[in-house]
């Protein structure tokens, strides 16, 4: 009888991000396709309590914790260690899990402790004729292929963004404490150092992703370039919305080429076919072309809208559902002062 472990961790604040709601609706999923599978819930975090709390009405089999100072901070040691003691106590021959950058870095290891197998990068689980089908993406998420497997256990790691979330009402709930066998810890946590909520320009979980292109860089109308005024309405309307920042490759490459940048554009921004595939609800691109590369990475952006002045450029292809033809600088000067009333 086949059985699944939706495996999650929670923020450093103990709660679970909105990752581990989507595998949780994946695991659930997965165990209606089979006719009615268990599924057990594996939690790691320095505390697990909150957490088990807010999935008290998945009605989990089983809901297993390892939790403890050690395991607060992602680290390879503790976090395979202690996955892979939760899939055991499970003994699950399924293990839905988040694909969070915390968990991309140990679940391949957990897979070989555990003498398993593993697919990331899935976007979607089925059950067809009896067996479980993954959809999974290759090579940045430029190729997608169909999976199915006949070795257990198996771990799938879901990326985020792929599914609607599980929701319940958060109850009283019952952790089976699992205990791990840690080896030696050679990392120490010291602490950490992260940009403040307004410096922050990448936020996966925006509901809307502003795009920059290398136009802002460029000379406009009157000959000259205009880069400070470029990084001022672009930062004014990132507090204002609070949107998510992305880059062109063109724009992001221009620091090496001795041109005029954006000071907080980075390789990290970048969106396109070499750089991120975001899954924000709306996408607004400014001062791209909206050529092939970089519209790639828009594949799972649902609402695509574009500034440009030029009105035959990549957007107006079909590959935006509004294209305005006008000058970026004048638009989002307006939408900013429209946003500060």
């Amino acid at each position: 009888m086949e059985s699944i472990l939706c495996l999650v961790h929670t923020d450093s604040n103990g709660a679970l991000p909105k990752p581990a709601f989507e595998a949780l609706a994946v695991a659930k999923d997965l165990a209606a396709g089979l006719g009615g599978a268990s599924v057990d819930i594996g939690l790691i975090g320095a505390d697990v309590a909150a957490a088990a709390n807010a999935v008290a009405a998945a009605g989990a089999r089983k809901l297993l914790g390892v939790s403890g100072a050690e395991f607060g901070q992602a680290r390879y040691a503790t976090d395979a260690a202690a996955a892979a003691a939760l899939v055991k106590a499970s003994s699950a021959t399924f293990v839905v899990a988040t694909q969070t950058s915390r968990f991309a870095r140990v679940l391949a290891g957990v897979a070989q402790r555990i003498g398993g197998r593993i697919d990331t990068h899935v976007t979607g689980v089925a059950v067809k004729d009896g067996a479980v089908v993954v959809n999974r993406w290759y090579y940045r998420q430029r190729m997608e292929a169909t999976v199915t497997r006949a070795a257990r256990p198996w771990i799938i790691a879901v990326d985020p963004g792929c599914v609607k979330p599980w929701s319940g009402a958060a109850g009283a709930a019952k952790v089976e404490a699992v205990k791990v066998e840690l080896p030696e810890v050679r990392t120490q946590v010291a602490g950490l150092r992260s940009p403040s909520a307004d410096e922050q320009t990448i936020r996966p979980d925006a509901e809307l992703l502003f795009v920059a292109g290398a136009g802002w860089t460029k000379k406009q109308a009157d000959g000259q370039t205009h880069v400070p005024e470029a990084e001022k309405l672009i930062l004014g309307f990132l507090h204002a919305s609070q949107a998510s920042l992305g880059g062109s490759k063109s724009l992001v490459d221009a620091s090496g080429e001795g041109e005029a940048v954006l000071r907080f554009m980075t390789h990290l921004n970048q969106i396109g076919q070499t750089g991120a595939t975001p899954r924000h609800q709306k996408g607004l691109a400014t001062c791209c072309h909206g050529e092939e590369p970089h519209t790639v990475g828009w594949r799972f952006v649902t609402e695509r809208r574009a500034i440009n002045k030029d009105a035959g450029c990549g957007w107006a292809r079909g590959k935006a559902d509004v294209l305005y033809v006008a000058d970026a600088f004048e638009v989002m000067a307006k939408v900013n002062a429209l946003l500060k009333k």
